[in-house]
């Protein structure tokens, strides 16, 4: 069966020229490419050099349209519109280096394919932005198996008290040597902390975004 997916999904770009690689983002379940935590991400990564793109699912570019709630679309439409995503940017910039990620079901998506690009697209690593490791509740519904077995280095910034995956739970998870597991300090699922923490959500935020680069520069500078 042929996955059908629009090829003018919304797109916003941001960072310079000149940047060594871009970074293409897709927006979790709930909330759109121009959320504020997709905004701070991106203009972060833009702001330390990075091309970041982000782009919106078929579900979420109807939503933007008909100004109502739309349902995610099932995952192979999703994992398709990721790779539109991914030919376009090849077609458009074949000499700059690529990497792919999203926020929650975006970084999902990015992750479930990333070994797929790499081999065809040369993709050079993934950027899961608080992965949804479980339904919250629901800490035996796991969405792991395909994350023991990645060959191409990914990086999981998560929450310390993610109600999707909090820290003493995935800490226990079989995960590849390829996966990278940070920190966010008291974050939640967008990396928002306890008020108790003394700590904001931008200072969060610009933590995420300090670990995606420097993540990404050294597959960068091997």
């Amino acid at each position: 069966m042929t996955v059908e997916a629009p090829t003018t999904a919304p797109r916003l770009i941001d960072g310079p020229d000149a940047a060594p690689a871009t970074v293409l983002l897709a927006h979790g379940a709930g909330a759109p490419m121009d959320s504020p935590f997709m905004a701070a991400i991106a203009s972060g990564l833009a702001e330390s050099g990075w091309r970041v793109v982000r782009f919106e699912f078929p579900y979420m570019a109807r939503q933007r349209v008909l100004e109502r709630r739309q349902g995610p679309d099932r995952l192979p439409v999703l994992q398709e519109a990721f790779r539109q995503q991914v030919r376009l940017e090849q077609t458009e910039q074949p000499d700059r280096a690529l990497f792919i990620g999203g926020k929650s079901m975006g970084g999902r998506v990015a992750s479930l394919l990333v070994d797929e690009l790499a081999a065809s697209d040369g993709v050079r690593g993934c950027l899961c932005l608080g992965y949804p490791f479980h339904p919250p509740g629901k800490p035996l519904k796991l969405r792991t198996e395909h994350l023991a077995a990645l060959r191409t280095p990914t990086l999981i910034l998560q929450g310390e008290r993610d109600s999707f995956g909090r820290r003493g739970e995935v800490e226990t998870y079989d995960l590849s040597p390829q996966v990278q597991l940070r920190w966010i300090p008291s974050g939640d699922h967008s990396f928002k902390p306890t008020r108790s923490s003394g700590l904001s959500d931008a200072e969060n935020w610009t933590t995420a975004v300090a670990l995606s680069d420097q993540f990404m520069r050294q597959l960068l500078n091997g």
